[in-house]
Formats: structure tokens, C-alpha cells, sequence
């Protein structure tokens, strides 16, 4: 396409970008969500790994992709501040890559203009902005220089405000290499490029685009990233207040209270934990072991829950079976701990095991390492999710209820079959979720659109970009009102969902379930320990926020760990109101909305509000409301 951008440089581009960021809204269509922008396809003819190291393949795409970009923004309105974030970033890797600096400059500025997280705000683009800065000096010690420059933006920075940032920063730092990026594009890129005879869509073609740019502009500096940002957190190394445990409270044995029964739908709880401490849910008209549907409700040794399989097919495992668990699942349990103490700034002897094997890590052994990864996530995140939900509560009962989440890095293929199936399992387990009396549901998982159509590229399904959009929009309405219906028809039940960690709108981008607008939905944030907005979050229509950052919980087997994420933020306000209602049994899912909203503390950033959670608070106004005599 016109290449003609990269040789007249930095002003044309400069006046293009102005240009479509400055005509008149009237003038464009206006976008109301992330699936109404065009598809666009391209094209390589080399093997993806090897298209990373060639400067004039890369070029060539990056000089499509851009003009893509800027025809988009040129023609659409789009109001969604994360959409816009996402174009100036593509637009801006591109320039990096052509070594037009003050146009990188340009996008950044951009980028943080529109940034609400004041973490973000501060730290976006630190290092490329220190690059750019060494790159224009022409300085002959460029290392120096760009060492100096990033001191220069790192140092003056507000620990209390950006130190997790730059925690999470410096540990991807330390294990990002070349064979992970080159195994990360065999494994999940390749196989895709194969089925379609080189053909991509944009997401892909910008992912491309981007580990690009980084193999050449971040990898051969990186330890200068690492080295500036180990010094400013050994200069701060201050621990963030937790505010949390002086606004918990706990319910114990003997207390004026009725047990509450809490659904933790989710990928499986280990009830070998739980049920010993009077903490599951049991279906006393089941025989245990036998292997026999004794109570005719069609599930099988459904004594402490139910099962469903990848398929949505019924199965009786409430684990997620990884194989042979305890041969494997120490090696598991060290690298996950290792790589959330990485990506949390924490010195321990499985973050050191962790990246020592990934120093060693070639990249054909990538697959393995980030499916094993997965697929142990998948079988802790039920048992942490369900230890969060019945902390401190007697009278918690938790109902497991698992679904069956993939791991693999090319996805199983969406079809109009699968989505039905699963519709038809939200019914089920919702019906089933009634007639054992559930009074909360916990659900930290969720999915869009987008996915879907990006697994349905992976599996090189449909012929055209705008017939796989076809596909994927009609596969998701089937399972978006499936599950919309079956929550609807249980408006007794509160049901607790993430609100997700893509750091986006979940409306506009239509994540469910967070985005539904139901009265017995609420959808939860993530805050720190300290209660400052985390930078992972997603928002929108988020009702409140809890902590969501390592929080620690059980995993199958009886261990601790902890863990960072929405799915974590959202179980402690599933915990919140089990407790509310083994107080007072007697209340609607709207009166407990109403509590924990009403008690929550208040606070603005940018556009957004965060309405924090406050345990004692709730339980303070539903003691008034009980002395008002009302329930």
C-alpha cells in the first residue's frame, strides 16, 4: 500500500493525525461499540518468526496497518477513551519502528491525555519515552543516556501511587526474552498463518508489529529497565497500608445467624478443603461414591455440587483434571507462585526458580511452559475464588459448581452447536442453583464477542473477516441471552461477577456477564490494599470495588497462595453478602445491593467514581435497618 508516509517523515504523518483527530464529529459515524469497527485483512509470505527479523516485511506491514489506523480514526467516531488508547499505541509502535521519535512522542502524549488511572497516567511509556529521548540526543554513550533519561522520569515518581506499576514492569522485564517472544508467535500465531495461507487480521498484524518494535528497541536495553527500576524500589521499598482487615468482619460459631448458601461457579473447588470445616453445601438426599443419580434430579454424586466439561456435557469431577495431580502439581504450584511473586516485585525462592528456568527456556519448550501455566491456573482458581468467598463466615455452605475453562493457546473452535449447548447449561445450573436454595453466586469469569471471533481466526474458521465477524456475533447472542435469561429468571438470587483485568470498558467492549443491567447482578473492580484502583481493572458499569490484589487463598491440596485479579475483587464482595444474609436471611438481593453500595466510601478519579467496599459499614447500616424494624 502508500508508503509514501515513511520517506516524507515525521510532519506529513504529524498532519495526517491532526487532522482525523480534529474533524468535525458530525462528520463521522459514530462507533456505539468495539464490534461495530471494520475488519481489516493482511498478508505475509514467510514463516512468522522469520518476518519478525526482517526489516523490510515489517515496513511493508506496518506501512498498511498505519494507514488502517488513520483511515479509522479519520471516518469514525469513536468516544471510547481505551479504543483510542489502543490506536495511538499501534500508531505510536509504528513510528518507533520508522525512528520518528517526536511523532512517538506525539501518541504518547496522546495516550496519557486520555489515561484515567492516575498509576497509568504517571507510567505510561516510560521506557520508550527514555528511549526516544537517548535516540534523539544522538549521544555517544547512548546506554548512559538513555539510563540517565529514565532515571530522570522514574525517580521524581510517587511510590505510593505507581509502585505496583513498576514492580509488575520490572518482573516482566526480567523473564521477557527472544525465545519467548519466538515461541509465544510458533505456538499461538503460527498455526494460524498456516490454515490461512498467510492471511491476518489487524489484532494479529499489530501484535506483530509491536513484538517487533520490541525485539528491537526494548530487548537489547532492557536490563537499563530493570537496573533503574531495581534501584527506585530499593530506594522506596514502603509497604502500602492495608486497609482491609480494620473494615472486615467475621461471623463465628454462636453468633445470632443462619447458614447462607454460596454458588461458586467456577472452573472447581476442591471440596476436600472446605468440607472438613462444616464449609460446603451437602445434598443430604445423595449417596456419596455410588456412582447413581439417588435423588433423580439428573446429576450424578452431585453431593457437595455439580460438574460440566468443556462441551457444556454434565460430568462429576468438581476438580479441573490436570492429569495426575500429585506428581505434577508442586512443580505447578511453585511456578504459579513464582510468576505472581515476579510480576509483584517479590524476592523468593520460586520467583528465582522461575526465572532461572526461563533464562534456559528455548522456544519450541514456550507452548508447554504457558499451557502447563494455564491449565494450573484453571485448576486453582475455583478452590482460591471459593476460600475468598467463605473467609471468616461459619455459615458460609459453598455450592460448587464447575465450568470448564480451555488452556490451550489455539482455542477450541466456537460453533453455533457449542454456544447452544451452553445456553442450555446456564439454565440448568440456574434452575439448579434454586431448587438448592442458593442465595449468592459468584462468577469471576466472563467472555466477548471479540474473543470469540479471535479464536474463530485461530481456527481459520469462516472465509472472509466480515463473515467470521457474522459468526461470532451470532455464536455470542446465543450464549449472551442464555445466560442473560437464566439470571433473570432467579431474581431472588445475587449473582457476583468480575468485572474483568483488560483494563476497558466492559460495556462498550460487551464482556459479559459484567456489562448485563440486571437488579440481581452486580459487577465488581479491583483495588489494591490500600484501596487505590489497580492498573488491570476494567470499568464501566462496575458497581463496586474490593481487593483484588495478592490475596491470599486456598488451592487444591490445602496450600496458600496469593493472587491478583478481578476474580479475586469479586469473591470478597460475594463474601460481603453471604454475610449480610446470614445475618438477616430475610433480605432481597436489592436490599443487599443497597447496603453495600450505601455503606461503601466514595471516591472520584477522572470520570469514573470508585465506590470502595466497606464491610463494617454494611453491616452497620443493616443493624439500623433491623432497629427500624424494617427487614
Amino acid at each position: 500500500m502508500n508508503r509514501i508516509r515513511k520517506y516524507q517523515g515525521a510532519i506529513l504523518v504529524a498532519l495526517m493525525v491532526l487532522l482525523v483527530t480534529t474533524v468535525s464529529a458530525a462528520d463521522k459515524i459514530k462507533i456505539e461499540k468495539l464490534d461495530d469497527l471494520p475488519r481489516y485483512t493482511y498478508k505475509i509470505d514467510q514463516p512468522a518468526v522469520d518476518f519478525l527479523h526482517d526489516d523490510a516485511a515489517v515496513a511493508a506491514l506496518a506501512n498498511e496497518v498505519e494507514a488502517d489506523l488513520i483511515s479509522d480514526l479519520e471516518t469514525y467516531q469513536i468516544d471510547d477513551k481505551t479504543t483510542l488508547k489502543n490506536y495511538y499505541a499501534d500508531l505510536g509502535s509504528i513510528a518507533l519502528l520508522e525512528g520518528r521519535y517526536m511523532d512517538y512522542l506525539g501518541f504518547v502524549d496522546k495516550r496519557i491525555e486520555l489515561e484515567e488511572k492516575e498509576a497509568l497516567k504517571l507510567t505510561t511509556a516510560l521506557y520508550t519515552r527514555a528511549l526516544c529521548a537517548a535516540k534523539i540526543s544522538e549521544s555517544d554513550d547512548f546506554e548512559g543516556t538513555l539510563k540517565s533519561e529514565l532515571e530522570n522520569l522514574v525517580n521524581p515518581l510517587p511510590y505510593d501511587v505507581v509502585g505496583d506499576v513498576i514492580k509488575s514492569s520490572k518482573g516482566t522485564s526480567e523473564i521477557y526474552s527472544l525465545a519467548l517472544i519466538e515461541g509465544q508467535v510458533m505456538s499461538g500465531i503460527q498455526p494460524t498463518l498456516d490454515g490461512s495461507d498467510g492471511e491476518m487480521s489487524k489484532d494479529i498484524a499489530t501484535s506483530l508489529i509491536g513484538l517487533a518494535q520490541t525485539i528491537r528497541n526494548y530487548l537489547p536495553y532492557k536490563h537499563v529497565m530493570t537496573e533503574v527500576y531495581g534501584a527506585y524500589l530499593d530506594e522506596h521499598k514502603v509497604v502500602k497500608e492495608d486497609i482491609w482487615e480494620e473494615r472486615d468482619f467475621a461471623l463465628k460459631e454462636g453468633m445470632d445467624a443462619a447458614p447462607v448458601v454460596i454458588a461458586v461457579w467456577d472452573s472447581g473447588v476442591d471440596e476436600d478443603i472446605f468440607a472438613p470445616m462444616g464449609r460446603m453445601w451437602v445434598n443430604k438426599d445423595e449417596i456419596p461414591g455410588n456412582d447413581i443419580d439417588d435423588d433423580g434430579n439428573g446429576y450424578v454424586d452431585d453431593v457437595h455440587g455439580i460438574a460440566y466439561d468443556l462441551h457444556s456435557n454434565k460430568t462429576q469431577s468438581l476438580l479441573y483434571p490436570i492429569g495426575d495431580v500429585e506428581a505434577d502439581r508442586p512443580r505447578l504450584q511453585r511456578m504459579m507462585k513464582g510468576l505472581e511473586d515476579i510480576t509483584s516485585g517479590i524476592d523468593s525462592e520460586e520467583a528465582a526458580e522461575l526465572k532461572e528456568a526461563l533464562s534456559k527456556l528455548e522456544r519450541d519448550q514456550v507452548k508447554t511452559f504457558i499451557e502447563d501455566i494455564s491449565k494450573y491456573g484453571n485448576y486453582a482458581h475455583g478452590t482460591h475464588v471459593a476460600g475468598i468467598a467463605q473467609r471468616d463466615n461459619a455459615f458460609a455452605r459453598v455450592l460448587g459448581c464447575r465450568l470448564t475453562f480451555g488452556h490451550t493457546m489455539i482455542p477450541e473452535l466456537p460453533t453455533v452447536e457449542l454456544a447452544r449447548a451452553e445456553a442450555k447449561m446456564y439454565g440448568e445450573v440456574i434452575d439448579y442453583f434454586k431448587a438448592a436454595g442458593v442465595r449468592v453466586v459468584n462468577m469471576s469469569w466472563g467472555g466477548s464477542v471479540g474473543g470469540i471471533e479471535s479464536a474463530l481466526e485461530a481456527n481459520n474458521a469462516g472465509e472472509t473477516p466480515d463473515e467470521r465477524k457474522a459468526m461470532a456475533r451470532e455464536i455470542f447472542e446465543i450464549s449472551r441471552d442464555g445466560l442473560y435469561n437464566a439470571i433473570q429468571s432467579a431474581p431472588e438470587i445475587l449473582f457476583v461477577t468480575s468485572a474483568g483485568n483488560a483494563d476497558n470498558d466492559v460495556t462498550f467492549e460487551e464482556f459479559l456477564p459484567s456489562s448485563f443491567d440486571l437488579p440481581n447482578i452486580m459487577s465488581v473492580g479491583a483495588v489494591d490494599q490500600a484501596g487505590d484502583e489497580t492498573d488491570f481493572t476494567s470499568f464501566g458499569k462496575v458497581d463496586v470495588y474490593a481487593n483484588g490484589f495478592e490475596v491470599l487463598s486456598y488451592v487444591p491440596g490445602g496450600d496458600q497462595l496469593k493472587m491478583s485479579g478481578t476474580s479475586m475483587s469479586s469473591p470478597n464482595v460475594t463474601n460481603l453478602v453471604s454475610k449480610l444474609l446470614a445475618v438477616n436471611p430475610s433480605l432481597s438481593p436489592t436490599q443487599v445491593r443497597e447496603l453495600i453500595i450505601k455503606g461503601s466510601d466514595v471516591m472520584e478519579t477522572g470520570d469514573r467514581t470508585i465506590v470502595l467496599m466497606n464491610p463494617k459499614k454494611s453491616l452497620m447500616l443493616l443493624s439500623q435497618m433491623k432497629g427500624d424494624g424494617k427487614s
